[in-house]
C-alpha cells in the first residue's frame, strides 16, 4: 500500500486515528482527519497530531464532495465498515483498510498477535513479557491500548511486535500475516456492531487468514469453534487445553502446565503462579505455546510466567478492607468474561455488574453464579434487562443503584468479613465510563477510601 503523495482519509479521531495521521504524514501522505463527533474541538485534535502536522481536521457533517478527492480510506477500529458514508467510499473504487494494516505495513521484524473474545490482554501482556526477557526489541501494542501505528515508525528487522487484536481491527486487514498468531476463544461479543455471531467469528479468524505453512497458529482445543478452524487452515496448528492430555501441544495436568512437542517439559505448576482461575491458566498455555513456537527457551518462559502479577482491571486484587476483600474485574465487558470472574472467587460474593448495553444475553452468567453471589447490585441501561434475566433464572437476591458510587457503597455495606466484593460487569462502561479502565479506577479510588 503506497501512501506517498496519496490524499488518504483517516476516519476517526481516537488514539489510533492520531497514530495513523502521524504515520501517513511520516510517510508522505496528504492526510485529512475526519471525526463526526461535533463536540470535538479542532485545537485539541491540533495540540494531539503535533505542531509539525499539516493535515486538514474535518469535524462534524461528512463533506459530500470529499470522497471524489481520496485514494485511500483509513478505518479506526471504532468505525462500523458498513456505514453507509464507508459503503460509499468504497463503491467509488476507494481503497478502504485500517490502521492494523497500515502499520504492519510500515513496520519491520516479527508479528505474533492474539486474539479471542476473552482472556486477549492478559495472553498480550504476559506474551510481552516472556518476549522481553528473550529479545532485547519489542513493542506490545494494539487494543491493549497502545496504538501500533505509533510504535511501527520506530521497528527493525530484529524487532518483536506482540500484538492483541479486536474483531473491530481484524475486519479491516489485507496483508496483515503474523509469524505466530492465537486465538483464545470464541463467545457472543459486540453483537451490536457485527450483528450477527458468524460475522464476529469471521472478523476475528482473519487473524490467520494470510498465513503460510511457515507460520503457527495456537487455538483452543476445548472451544469448538477454534478447534474446527485448526482443520481447514494453512498455519502449522498447535492447541492447548485444560481439559486433557494433548499428543501434541500444550496442556493441564495435575496442576501441572506440561508443553508437550517430541518430549514433554513441565513449564510449571499452578500453584507457582500469581493468577487465579482456569481461564487464566489457559491464557498462560497460549502465551507459552506462542514464545516456544516462536524459538524462546523454555527456561525463560518458566521464569516470565512464574514472575508476571497479571493485568490491571482483571480480578485485580484491591484491598481488604473490614475482613472483605475487593477485587476489580472492570475488564468483565461481557457475560462471558464475567463468569471468569465468578469462577475464580474462592468465597461468598456481593457482585456488581451492569452498564452499557452490547445486545447481550445475561442468562448464562446469571446460572453460573452457583451459591456464590449472595447479592447482585445492579446499574447501568442493562439493570432492568438483567433484572429480567435474573428472574427468568430463578434469582432474586437483586437491588438497583442509580450511581456507581451507590453501587460500590451498598455491596460494601452487604458483604461481611470473609466475604469478597467483585466489580465484574458483564457489560461495557460506554453509559456511565470512557473506558472500562476509568470504571475500575474509579472503583479502586472508592474502595480505598472507605
Amino acid at each position: 500500500m503506497e501512501v506517498k503523495k496519496k490524499k488518504v482519509l483517516v476516519f476517526g479521531s481516537g488514539i489510533s486515528g492520531i497514530g495513523a495521521a502521524g504515520l501517513l504524514e511520516k510517510q508522505g501522505a496528504e492526510v485529512v482527519l475526519y471525526d463526526g463527533n461535533e463536540k470535538l474541538k479542532e485545537e485539541e485534535l491540533r495540540e494531539k497530531l503535533g505542531k509539525d502536522s499539516k493535515a486538514q481536521i474535518v469535524i462534524g457533517t461528512f463533506p459530500e464532495d470529499l470522497p471524489d478527492t481520496l485514494d485511500i480510506v483509513i478505518l479506526s477500529p471504532g468505525v462500523p465498515t458498513d456505514l453507509p458514508i464507508v459503503n460509499q467510499m468504497r463503491d467509488k473504487g476507494i481503497l478502504i483498510t485500517g490502521e492494523v494494516e497500515l502499520a504492519y505495513e510500515s513496520g519491520k521484524g516479527d508479528v505474533l498477535a492474539i486474539t479471542g473474545t476473552n482472556g486477549k490482554t492478559t495472553t498480550t501482556a504476559l506474551l510481552g513479557e516472556i518476549m522481553r526477557n528473550y529479545q532485547e526489541k519489542v513493542f506490545v501494542v494494539g487494543n491493549i491500548g497502545n496504538p501500533y501505528t505509533t510504535a511501527a515508525a520506530m521497528m527493525d528487522d530484529d524487532t518483536v511486535t506482540v500484538a492483541e487484536m479486536s474483531s473491530f481491527q481484524l475486519e479491516t486487514i489485507l496483508d496483515f500475516r503474523p509469524k505466530v498468531s492465537a486465538i483464545l476463544n470464541f463467545t457472543p461479543d459486540h453483537l451490536n456492531r457485527h450483528h450477527t455471531m458468524e460475522a464476529y467469528v469471521n472478523a476475528k479468524k482473519n487473524i490467520a487468514k494470510n498465513q503460510t505453512g511457515e507460520d503457527y497458529c495456537i487455538l483452543n482445543y476445548e472451544d469448538r469453534l477454534t478447534k474446527e478452524f485448526g482443520e481447514n487452515i494453512n498455519a502449522q496448528v498447535l492447541y492447548f487445553s485444560s481439559q486433557r492430555k494433548l499428543e501434541k501441544g500444550i496442556y493441564l495436568k495435575d496442576g501441572n502446565i506440561i508443553y508437550q512437542n517430541q518430549e514433554p517439559i513441565e513449564i510449571c505448576n499452578i500453584k507457582e503462579l500469581n493468577l487465579l482461575g482456569i481461564h487464566n491458566y489457559e491464557n498462560v498455555m497460549a502465551a507459552a505455546a506462542m514464545a516456544l513456537v516462536y524459538g524462546v527457551p523454555a527456561e525463560i518462559v518458566r521464569e516470565s510466567v512464574k514472575a508476571f502479577k497479571g493485568v490491571e482491571h482483571r480480578i485485580e486484587y484491591v484491598a481488604e478492607k473490614g475482613g472483605v476483600v475487593y477485587y476489580n474485574d472492570s475488564k468483565g465487558t461481557n457475560p462471558d468474561a464475567a463468569i471468569k470472574g465468578i469462577q475464580a472467587m474462592n468465597r461468598p460474593t456481593v457482585l456488581i455488574g451492569g452498564g452499557y448495553d452490547k445486545d447481550s444475553v445475561y442468562t448464562e452468567w446469571i446460572n453460573s453464579f452457583d451459591g456464590k453471589v449472595k447479592k447482585l447490585i445492579l446499574l447501568g441501561e442493562t439493570k432492568e434487562k438483567i433484572a429480567k434475566d435474573a428472574k427468568a433464572c430463578g434469582f432474586y437476591d437483586f437491588v438497583f443503584a442509580d450511581t456507581f458510587e451507590e453501587a460500590v457503597l451498598e455491596a460494601a455495606k452487604t458483604a461481611k468479613p470473609g466475604e469478597a466484593v467483585l466489580l465484574s460487569p458483564a457489560c461495557a462502561s460506554w453509559d456511565m465510563f470512557p473506558s472500562y479502565e476509568v470504571r475500575g479506577e474509579k472503583f479502586k479510588e472508592i474502595v480505598n477510601s472507605l
